[in-house]
């Protein structure tokens, strides 16, 4: 009996020992992309890769290859090497086969096009007359300690001279410890999401974020995943990309049929899709469809690059109202291959630059991860939405929650870190002033500096142009402090080379904090540039400098007094209405002649109206005022001006209307594609000062190098001062941006091209006496391409002008130049 029983224990440890179970993944070699359902052969047994690529094999006998196959890639075949317990096979791509499109089998294709076509009636927002439900989401930014590694590293730091310094690094260490008490960042918010024939709106019930007292209202807003699968386009971490299930989508992915399973009680669909190019970094999933009402029962999401995105959608199906309903969103990014510092989420994760693969920082460990589940749901119940234009409404209640509140929503009470993350950034908000740091940064980024009460204005600082060599000044506006209700704006500055003394007042009052309506007045005595195109709805961004002003030598004087009110009464619009009495006095050789009337100063009386108008993008009210949260596009921008002759001593009678669409293409590999047309028209008679000049940025210089300046961002770079004017003109512009290039160490270049062209006409051109220019009526032609951020925020721009303005010497079409940004890092 007892050699039976050692008999038995030895052949059991043979079957043990000659047979194992190998895990492993099939990826792509250039891109490490998981090949999904790729064919594996393994000792004349077929087994396939699931969606992720990963597969499970039992090898009996290790010097047999493991072989995988799928179109579009050569066969690999790999051996195992010994004591691995974990293999990754790479597969290069069959160039023969570049040209062999994926296609979907006519199954799979139904029941896609089943899917698209039954969107209207799986869609709730379709389906459902009204809907209404609470939602708790929860944000964190977070690594699993457990895989960090705790040991204190020595490095080597090179010295110039003498033998390398030994360095220990204890980042891991620390960055270990850190995290297995804490979270990195988290955020937490109720908010209550109600549908009707009106339109979809949120509003926030409860938020609270790690390290601020107030959340900061941006970050409530983040859409960082869909809601709904059944639009057109979805958003991945605020860009816009197509939806595989839309007409667009069944042309740019191919599908494919893995298998049926059941969910609820329904059989249900498995279908995988992917780009038809199959190394692309574009979106691949795996969709749960309803064999019977065809509707979406659940859905992976996934997207590799420069960060790996996963999204999860489950639904739960609703007997009474046949659909499924939303039931739970995960979404988690993770670091990808990537060749730059990654920032997402405001900084909060950054991720190092790496070639493939984790690399060597512990906190390329750290995650981004949104899990949001809805509960308390009501179907077609009354539901009654205020200002449903207004995405998202934030009221004062919600940021002040007991922490009792919170303790409702505690479900996983597994996490511990949950709680000290609260407790130990709030902490490191007040010893590091977190908050005021971020209040300061926006401050910046719209142009000013508080002191006490009184917000510096930046742009009055300093300034230079031809006509007024260095200009210096002082300037700003009243704040909260003061008042919220009142506040007072003013500047003065002194030109150095004009020897001139500019300056303005404006006092204000606010009329309504919702809608952000203020009634103001002014006057002002300052010099402006001629044929300027400037709309008083746009919205200022910081500039250290404005560069095109630089090389403007034409000015006007004007004493303008002028009431003005300015408001976002109507959603999704900001609106300006003023009525201005101006002085003008050309500061150059200019007359216009009237008959037998001749003006070298004339007065102008004239009313203006302002619209700005952003109809796709979503807007938050909170109670200091409504916040563009979303930016879509494309946008509008409308001005109608009309002087009266005679008024208030007025020269002109005119009309003027100017017209500005812009659109943005923001795609999820980085590339931005933008674009402008803007248009202006003037009906009546009106001076040279008040026509358009299209922005030109080039100076009438002979030689190349001597025309060399800092190049504007909308200006027409070969056109030269004062060269063309029109009273109607039309211009188009086009810049699409690539990802930054790495030329060197610190070298990551911006680069753009770009194309500009503009039309223009003049009407009464005999009137304007004593300056001359030409016009447009054939079309104005340039294109380009702009190096930018080449080294500390310079880069060079480099364009050419062509068409039926072409210059007869060649090197005067060109124009090489200096570009400047200013990053900021908010």
């Amino acid at each position: 009996m007892k050699k039976s029983w050692i008999l038995g224990l030895f052949f059991l440890t043979q079957i043990l020992f000659a047979q194992k179970i190998m895990h492993g993944q099939v990826i792509d070699y250039d891109t490490t992309i998981p090949i999904a359902f790729a064919k594996i052969n393994y000792n004349n047994k077929i087994l396939y890769t699931n969606w992720e690529g990963r597969f499970t094999v039992d090898i009996k006998d290790e010097s047999k290859p493991i072989n995988v196959s799928y179109k579009g890639y050569h066969d690999k075949s790999h051996y195992l090497s010994v004591g691995a317990k974990y293999i990754i096979i790479k597969m290069v791509s069959d160039n023969s086969q570049a040209n062999q499109e994926m296609y979907t089998d006519n199954q799979t294709n139904l029941v896609i096009k089943k899917v698209i076509e039954s969107r209207n009636q799986n869609q709730p927002e379709k389906v459902l007359n009204t809907y209404e439900y609470k939602n708790y989401e929860h944000l964190l930014v977070t690594a699993n300690p457990d895989s960090i590694a705790s040991k204190i590293d020595t490095t080597y730091k090179s010295r110039w001279f003498g033998k390398p310094k030994l360095v220990l690094d204890s980042t891991n260490y620390k960055f270990k410890k850190l995290v297995e008490k804490q979270h990195i960042y988290q955020t937490e918010k109720v908010n209550l999401i109600q549908h009707s024939k009106y339109g979809t709106k949120e509003t926030v019930l409860a938020s609270r974020m790690a390290g601020f007292k107030k959340p900061l209202y941006e970050y409530l807003g983040l859409n960082l995943v869909s809601y709904s699968l059944y639009e057109n386009h979805l958003d991945i971490l605020e860009v816009s990309v197509q939806n595989p299930v839309s007409n667009a989508g069944r042309r740019m992915f191919v599908f494919k049929m893995i298998d049926t399973v059941k969910i609820q009680d329904r059989k249900i669909y498995r279908i995988y899709f992917q780009p038809k190019k199959l190394n692309s970094n574009k979106l691949r999933g795996l969709l749960y469809i309803d064999a019977e009402n065809f509707a979406i029962a659940k859905a992976f999401y996934r997207v590799y690059g420069v960060v790996n995105i996963n999204a999860t959608f489950s639904f739960n199906y609703l007997k009474k109202h046949q659909i499924w309903f939303p039931e739970k969103r995960t979404f988690t990014v993770v670091k990808g291959n990537n060749t730059e510092d990654l920032k997402i989420f405001g900084g909060t994760i950054k991720f190092n630059s790496s070639i493939e693969g984790l690399g060597q920082n512990a906190s390329d460990r750290m995650y981004l991860k949104l899990e949001s589940k809805p509960y308390d749901v009501k179907i077609n119940e009354n539901v009654i939405i205020k200002q449903p234009a207004i995405r998202i409404e934030v009221p004062e209640s919600s940021m002040s929650k007991p922490e009792g509140y919170w303790r409702n929503f505690q479900r996983d009470s597994i996490d511990r870190r949950k709680a000290p993350t609260y407790i130990n950034i709030d902490s490191l908000s007040a010893a590091e002033k977190i908050e005021h740091k971020i209040f300061l940064g926006k401050k910046i980024f719209n142009g000013y500096l508080p002191v006490s009460f009184f917000d510096i204005d930046l742009r009055t600082l300093l300034k230079y142009n031809n006509y007024e060599g260095f200009r210096f000044g002082i300037g700003g506006v009243t704040n909260d402090k003061l008042s919220e209700k009142y506040r007072l704006g003013a500047y003065v500055a002194y030109g150095l080379k004009d020897n001139g003394w500019k300056y303005q007042l404006t006092p204000s009052l606010l009329l309504d904090k919702e809608t952000t309506t203020w009634v103001s007045a002014s006057y002002t005595d300052d010099v402006a540039e001629i044929g300027q195109i400037q709309f008083a709805t746009q919205s200022r961004r910081f500039k250290i400098y404005d560069p095109r002003p630089i090389n403007i030598s034409t000015f006007y004087n004007h004493k303008t007094a002028n009431a003005f009110i300015e408001s976002k009464y109507i959603p999704k619009t900001e609106m300006y209405f003023g009525l201005s009495r101006s002085a003008i006095k050309p500061l150059f050789d200019y007359t216009y002649v009237r008959g037998t009337e001749a003006l070298t100063d004339y007065n102008l009386t004239t009313a203006q109206f302002a619209i700005q108008w952003n109809p796709f993008s979503s807007f938050m009210q909170t109670s200091t005022g409504r916040l563009e949260i979303d930016k879509r596009f494309p946008k509008f921008a409308l001005q109608l001006t009309q002087s009266f002759n005679h008024l208030l001593g007025s020269d002109f009678s005119y009309s003027k209307v100017d017209f500005r669409i812009t659109h943005e293409i923001k795609y999820l590999s980085g590339h931005e594609t933008a674009f402008i047309l803007q248009s202006g028209l003037v009906f009546g008679e009106a001076p040279l000062t008040h026509l358009y000049s299209i922005a030109p940025n080039n100076l009438n210089k002979d030689a190349l190098l001597k025309r060399i300046t800092f190049a504007g961002k909308y200006s027409f770079e070969t056109m030269f001062f004062n060269e063309f004017f029109s009273s109607r003109y039309l211009s188009l512009q086009a810049r699409h941006t690539f990802n930054k290039v790495k030329l060197a160490y610190k070298i990551k270049p911006e680069i753009s091209v770009v194309s500009r062209v503009a039309f223009g006409t003049m009407e009464n051109q005999n009137r304007h006496i004593g300056f001359a220019y030409k016009t447009m009526e054939k079309g104005y032609f340039e294109s380009g391409v702009e190096v930018n951020q080449l080294f500390k925020g310079f880069g060079v721009t480099f364009f050419t002008r062509y068409g039926p303005y072409g210059l007869p010497k060649f090197e005067d079409n060109l124009s090489l130049k200096i570009s400047y940004v200013l990053d900021l890092g908010f």
